[in-house]
């Protein structure tokens, strides 16, 4: 049996242990006395060992069994957390993941043993009385013997075997040889059975030769067995040290084995002997009373009653991203197929033929709802992004000798999963930012009146069609005279150009490739990237960055992203002969703008609409497209916006609201301006070319 096949959800539920310790470890060092706590942690760190042996990693097993023992005598108040133990604990979690890492890439954890931890947590054992006893219940805690049948059933008997197997059994015995009968019962809450049946196989064969299966190999390899399974094998063994072996496989509910006599190994002798078994010669708990064959029969008439009724089973299912990726393209063809008939109907027959609009229309409404089911699907909470920031900030505050505290609202705000996986790295440097630069030394905030620890807020919520994520701090705020002093040294601007310059303008140097105001190199920030890598990040995902800061106030950086990435609502747009499509979601308004209107400031065009004067961009220039032969008397004019900025596109034509599909160009073309994101196929099969406006501002 190849335990490989439990890969993924062993990578999945050990992420989700990792970030639920990671939490716990969080809440316990601001409260060392919390019980439920401490009981979370054992339970987290129980699992983890678990779930390592299961799958055969003994290296993170005998981690997580030591963090277990250390948690035990936690909860026993032998010991009593402090700071040290909460570090160490961290770097317990960092190796974890250190080996869950290296199971992604290679299925395998490595060779990594992680000695120092493992002794640093034994230490903290050095001098416990009954430091052994404890860590034993832990091995077999009280849910074993709730799951476990009674073992005086003696289930290894040999009533439901086959000839073959009987006929095996009765030579090994013939033959002199000690022949054993085992059971081994699961616990009714163990979602990995057949890979406990697997280790306990590996268990058994150590000392023994397994013989016969009941049920079959096969049946037990593909899970076709309640919570139960026997074997029989020969061995010079003391049977009681095979017991051990097997129960000492985690979430092994209890163990019974026998020898067997050539009197257990007839179907006659096996099928009467249910009531008259003699009790076993080891047992992994207290055995019960032997029941009678009523009561047998009762329990057994119980037990399929309880098969037959219907299992409450969770109402989530884990679906790989690239199943969800490949419904989203069916779905992204159905929408342009539609598209397609969309534009037959509005030719002479559709226009004919009420039946066929009305059928179009149902259409349109049908793969409208659907496109939104499919992006529910994929829409994730940014949860899984943040939950890891303030174990950062946390080590952040130690390592850089500032108190500081990461206060975070709207977890719960969803981005579809493309967005918020790769929205991770950019949040990082801006909260690492906020740490390093943003938050300034105890006495400087001594001086000017702030708390001695200081603020960093994540706040995430939805605009619209965007997802908008606010990293703020309360600290130094950003100098802009140091910031233009630095862009006139390095040639950036001159000094006259710089006495022109907004505050914005100054700001957005910091986005600038290798523009580091950082005195000196840190592993923290100081290496020259850091916001361009942002800025880049964040564009790549069609969304933008803004910041706002006050000096010796605070600063506030502003992330923009779309909710979705592959279907979008679109403004379509003709520019002379050819057709553009602009993302509705970015668009303010559209204006008639008479040519009288239009007013120059430094040799640019603006126009004044309703006090606030807006630059104007000639698509027509920006694309290399003819222009018009005669100046119209008025222009249609797109106004777009970004943030608190706006700028008119000026177009030739409206042609209409659409849902486009966006497909990537790749290195079809030289796309070296970044104006266009991508394009679309149109119902007539024509191709569009969708703006990209960030990159027009």
């Amino acid at each position: 049996m190849d335990v490989s096949q439990y890969l993924e959800i062993f990578i999945d539920e050990t992420s989700e242990h990792i970030q639920n310790l990671s939490d716990s470890i969080m809440t316990l060092e601001k409260e060392p006395e919390n019980k439920d706590t401490i009981n979370e942690i054992f339970r987290a760190a129980h699992s983890l060992k678990g779930m390592a042996g299961t799958m055969g990693f003994k290296r993170m097993q005998h981690l997580t069994h030591d963090m277990e023992n250390v948690f035990q005598e936690v909860r026993n108040d032998t010991i009593k957390v402090n700071s040290d133990m909460i570090d160490l604990l961290f770097q317990c979690l960092d190796a974890i993941e250190g080996y869950l890492t290296i199971i992604k890439e290679t299925s395998d954890e490595g060779s990594n043993d992680n000695e120092a931890i493992i002794q640093k947590l034994n230490s903290f054992l050095d001098g416990t009385a009954g430091a052994e006893a404890p860590a034993q219940t832990a091995v077999a805690p009280e849910p074993k013997k709730e799951a476990a049948s009674a073992p005086d059933e003696k289930k290894f008997l040999t009533a439901e075997l086959s000839e073959t197997d009987i006929k095996k059994l009765k030579e090994a015995v013939q033959s002199g040889q000690h022949v054993y009968g085992m059971t081994v019962f699961v616990q009714k809450d163990c979602l990995l059975k057949a890979a406990r049946a697997f280790l306990v196989f590996k268990a058994v064969e150590e000392f023994a030769q397994i013989i016969v299966y009941n049920p079959s190999s096969q049946d037990i390899e593909d899970e076709r067995f309640e919570f139960d399974f026997s074997i029989y094998f020969v061995t010079e063994e003391p049977v009681d040290k095979i017991v051990a072996a097997a129960k000492n496989v985690s979430e092994i509910a209890n163990v019974v084995a026998d020898e067997m006599k050539l009197s257990d190994i007839t179907h006659e002798d096996a099928a009467t002997a249910t009531g008259e078994t003699t009790a076993p010669a080891v047992a992994a708990t207290e055995p019960k009373a032997a029941p009678a064959p009523a009561a047998a029969a009762s329990t057994q008439a119980a037990t399929a009653k309880k098969q037959a009724a219907k299992p409450v089973t969770s109402r989530t299912v884990r679906v790989d991203i690239e199943k969800l990726d490949a419904l989203m393209n069916q779905v992204s063809e159905l929408i342009i197929a539609k598209n397609s008939l969309v534009s037959l109907s509005s030719s002479e027959i559709g226009i004919q033929n009420q039946s066929y609009q009305e059928q179009i229309e149902y259409l349109e409404r049908i793969t409208t709802s659907l496109h939104e089911s499919v992006m529910k699907v994929r829409m994730v909470p940014i949860e899984s992004v943040v939950n890891k920031f303030p174990r950062m900030i946390r080590d952040l505050s130690r390592k850089l000798g500032k108190k500081m505290e990461l206060t975070m609202s709207g977890e719960e705000t969803e981005l579809d999963r493309t967005v918020v996986d790769q929205i991770g790295d950019p949040l990082q440097h801006l909260l690492r930012n906020s740490a390093d630069h943003g938050l300034e030394s105890a006495e400087i905030r001594k001086e000017r009146g702030k708390p001695e620890t200081g603020s960093i807020n994540l706040k995430a919520f939805q605009e619209g069609n965007n997802v908008i994520i606010e990293v703020s701090d309360d600290g130094n705020g950003i100098d802009t005279d140091k910031v233009k002093a630095k862009a006139i040294e390095r040639g950036i601007v001159t000094p006259e150009q710089a006495e022109n310059l907004s505050q914005k303008e100054i700001i957005d140097f910091l986005f600038m490739p290798s523009f580091s105001m950082a005195k000196q190199i840190t592993d923290i920030s100081g290496r020259g990237v850091g916001l361009d890598v942002v800025k880049s990040n964040i564009e790549a995902l069609g969304g933008d960055v803004e910041v706002k800061s006050k000096f010796g106030v605070g600063s506030v950086f502003t992330v923009r992203l779309p909710l979705t990435l592959a279907i979008i609502q679109a403004l379509m747009v003709e520019i002379a002969d050819e057709k553009y499509a602009i993302a509705l979601g970015s668009i303010s308004n559209i204006e008639d703008i008479p040519v009288s209107d239009i007013k120059y400031v430094e040799a640019k065009e603006v126009i004044n609409l309703r006090g606030v004067v807006i630059p104007i961009i000639r698509l027509n220039q920006i694309l290399d497209i003819a222009a018009p032969e005669e100046e119209p008397e008025s222009l249609t004019v797109v106004i777009v916006q970004k943030g608190e900025k706006q700028v008119g596109l000026v177009v030739d034509n409206l042609i209409g609201q659409q849902e486009i599909v966006i497909k990537s160009l790749g290195k079809f073309i030289n796309n070296s301006t970044k104006i266009i994101s991508g394009a679309t196929i149109l119902g007539d099969g024509e191709v569009a070319l969708i703006l990209d406006v960030n990159t027009l501002m």
